[in-house]
């Protein structure tokens, strides 16, 4: 296959335009949502039939697909640490389709537009980096090996996801159905981390940061409620009511944010990166060990990056209340988020912000903190022939560029993976900036082109390596 830039974005350009926007529950699909992920899979098998007529191809969950490669069982040693997972997934987050430019778009969000900039050959659209991008060049990579000629060792799995965003049934299905066939990885590797720059003050290096741990996340519902004996009217207001006290109880776990410590996983990261820092982070950098209370009770006030790379993080996102403008509120809550680091569980977690709200609120009223669901975070994944591979690969495509590990702060499919598999990593072999970073489900989400080329390039590396 052709893995020049042109058709590269051409081809991204494609799978944008098919709006497979997540589905919102874990519900059937709808005709329509259905439609349209069978529209990207048929897109899927048209642009890449060498794998699709060679995999034995697996429907998971509702949109997911699993495509098993066979292996030729002939591998030893470190060419064949055994079954390798890889994952991505097709579904994306919400765009605006009518009043985009009031909402900031360059472009249509779904028109895939290719345009020439100071980047280079660039792709607009929802999904170019979170995650039809990844998915592109694994596809990519795998459909030109496969057409050589190459087959893995080990039965290589990809686990293309349809519904990540909502946190849907079907990454949970596809590692059902391998643990129902006596499957256990040897290898995953998932969105996560990507090759950027500006990760800590003073760093002028490209960086790519892969993911070896996943913080916990967890749904709460706050709730506050008033005796319901004691009814209250707007014109009349009580001294304590639900909403206000909701209020106090989400501006407290603002002051008091979790505890924060700096983890194996980030000293590790800190003291490679030290080396190549300027100015005085340097020398606090490559002392990260030794200086682990200071260093996590400062990087709080550097990044909100840095503060959630250290702590446990709570958002309170969806909040109700009353039923029109003049009934007082009987009972007032709000969904917290919360993204558990990996030196907490979310038990301990969870008693942290109950004992926060409850102090905010007082007696006075009665307080509820409720697990609506969660996932603890993940363990670490070793640092050994596997994490090598992944640096070799992207040594190959990205030269000069520094690898170190790190928490993902966000949540993944992988975390299901996580489970069977003793080594997880999250990585998305693209490169990234600070603004195209803050396009992932945001506006003018973008990838360039020769970021696509180099990604290929990783995956070729990859699996040859240890596949």
């Amino acid at each position: 296959m052709s893995h020049d830039a042109p058709t590269l974005a051409g081809r991204l350009s494609q799978l944008v335009r098919v709006p497979t926007i997540t589905p919102p529950d874990g519900g059937p699909l709808t005709s329509e949502t259905a439609r349209v992920f069978e529209e990207l899979h048929a897109l899927l098998r048209g642009l890449y039939p060498t794998v699709f007529s060679t995999a034995e191809v697996i429907p998971v969950g509702r949109a997911g697909l699993l495509l098993r490669l066979a292996g030729t069982g002939d591998g030893t040693g470190a060419t064949a640490l055994g079954p390798v997972l890889l994952m991505a997934h097709q579904d994306v987050v919400p765009a605006p389709t009518h009043d985009w430019e009031s909402a900031g778009w360059s472009h249509p969000p779904f028109a895939g537009v290719v345009q020439d900039g100071e980047d280079g050959l660039t792709v607009y659209g929802r999904g170019t980096l979170d995650d039809k991008g990844a998915l592109l060049v694994l596809l990519e990579a795998v459909e030109d090996l496969v057409s050589e000629g190459w087959a893995p060792h080990e039965d290589l799995y990809l686990s293309l996801g349809g519904d990540e965003e909502s946190d849907g049934p079907s990454a949970v299905a596809a590692i059902a159905e391998l643990e129902r066939r006596g499957v256990t990885p040897a290898l995953v590797v998932d969105e996560g981390g990507a090759v950027t720059t500006g990760v800590v003050p003073g760093l002028t290096r490209q960086v790519a940061v892969v993911g070896v741990a996943e913080k916990g996340v967890v749904n709460l519902e706050v709730s506050v409620s008033a005796d319901p004996r004691k009814p209250a009217h707007s014109s009349t207001p009580p001294r304590h009511s639900p909403t206000a006290a909701l209020g106090r109880a989400l501006a407290a776990l603002e002051r008091n944010p979790h505890p924060a410590v700096l983890d194996d996983i980030a000293v590790r990261m800190f003291t490679e990166l030290a080396p190549y820092v300027s100015g005085p982070l340097k020398l606090l950098l490559s002392r990260a060990d030794q200086l682990r209370p200071v260093l996590a009770q400062v990087f709080p006030y550097v990044t909100a990056e840095l503060a959630a790379m250290v702590r446990t993080t709570t958002a309170a996102t969806m909040l109700t209340g009353s039923s029109a403008p003049n009934v007082l509120a009987s009972r007032a809550t709000a969904i917290v988020n919360m993204r558990v680091a990996t030196s907490s569980t979310l038990a301990g977690a969870t008693r942290h912000v109950e004992k926060v709200v409850h102090r905010a609120v007082g007696s006075a009223l009665t307080v509820e903190v409720r697990v609506l669901e969660g996932h603890e975070p993940t363990p670490a994944s070793p640092f050994d022939e596997r994490w090598d591979a992944i640096r070799a690969a992207i040594a190959a495509s990205y030269p000069d560029t520094l690898t170190v590990p790190y928490t993902m702060l966000g949540a993944s499919d992988s975390r299901h993976a996580a489970r069977i598999a003793p080594a997880v990593y999250r990585f998305s072999p693209l490169f990234m900036s600070a603004a195209q970073r803050a396009s992932v489900h945001g506006v003018d989400e973008r990838v360039s082109a020769d970021s696509l080329v180099k990604g290929v390039r990783f995956y070729r590396v990859l699996l040859c390596g240890i596949a």
